[in-house]
């Protein structure tokens, strides 16, 4: 399940204590929140990097490994690159394999037939790879080239039957509201967006919130105190 944006929205607000602190508007909530899952999603590939060149306990939800890639499963997606017409390359997938809009993040795996791993290059192993019989790229070894957002393939032959596997962005928070007649924020359940962090992450988008809020509320004290903790959280989760 989703971290519910209004579960977050109302513990910040309680936290800050709007007669001694400040106030925290929802478009100011829904800017910093936005900021501070990317944040958190960023620091997963960090975590991933770290924790691939450590030994994981054998057993179960011990992990770290395993328990980071679940928090990553979360954005992983696969979609359908189109042939440009007229050029040489493949564009991303904008909609993935399950008909979701999607913001491409980061590349994973390029297949062709559903079971040819294509192999990735850089810029100059591709332009030099048809050079040699060894290396030529053919149907059954095929070979890929991306950079601008683009993929190039060779052999050139191939123009169809490509899947990509990639991780996705995440949505922006959105805590949607309506003015009541008293000039207060009523929520609006139906159209706001939620939180795509796994549950586990609530505590320290809370915390990365409130460091963000005293900021904007100028309160030196919330902006220690919350630095403060959120640096204990994520010594606790390496220790």
């Amino acid at each position: 399940m989703a971290i519910n944006v209004n579960t977050v929205y109302q513990t910040v607000l309680m936290i800050l204590n709007k007669e001694q602190r400040g106030y925290m508007t929802p478009t100011e909530f829904n800017t910093v929140a936005t900021q501070v899952q990317l944040e958190i999603f960023e620091k997963y590939f960090d975590d991933l990097n770290q924790q691939l060149r450590i030994p994981q306990a054998d057993t179960d939800y011990a992990d770290r490994q395993e328990n980071i890639d679940e928090k990553l499963a979360i954005f992983k997606t696969f979609g359908t690159p189109a042939l440009v017409p007229n050029t040489d390359y493949f564009s991303l997938p904008t909609i993935d394999s399950y008909g979701n809009t999607v913001s491409f993040y980061r590349l994973g795996n390029l297949i062709h037939n559903s079971n040819k791993i294509i192999q990735r290059l850089d810029r100059h192993d591709f332009y030099y790879v048809d050079r040699s019989k060894l290396t030529k790229p053919t149907a059954l070894n095929p070979v890929y080239l991306y950079e601008n957002q683009k993929l190039f393939i060779k052999p050139t032959s191939i123009v169809s039957d490509v899947t990509v596997d990639y991780i996705r962005k995440p949505n922006d928070v959105v805590w949607n509201f309506d003015v009541g007649g008293l000039g207060q924020y009523q929520w609006l359940e139906s159209t706001s967006v939620n939180f795509e962090l796994h549950e586990s992450e609530q505590t320290e988008a809370i915390l990365k919130i409130l460091l963000y809020s005293g900021i904007i509320i100028r309160d030196p004290e919330v902006v220690q105190t919350a630095a403060a903790l959120v640096q204990a959280d994520e010594t606790n989760k390496k220790s």
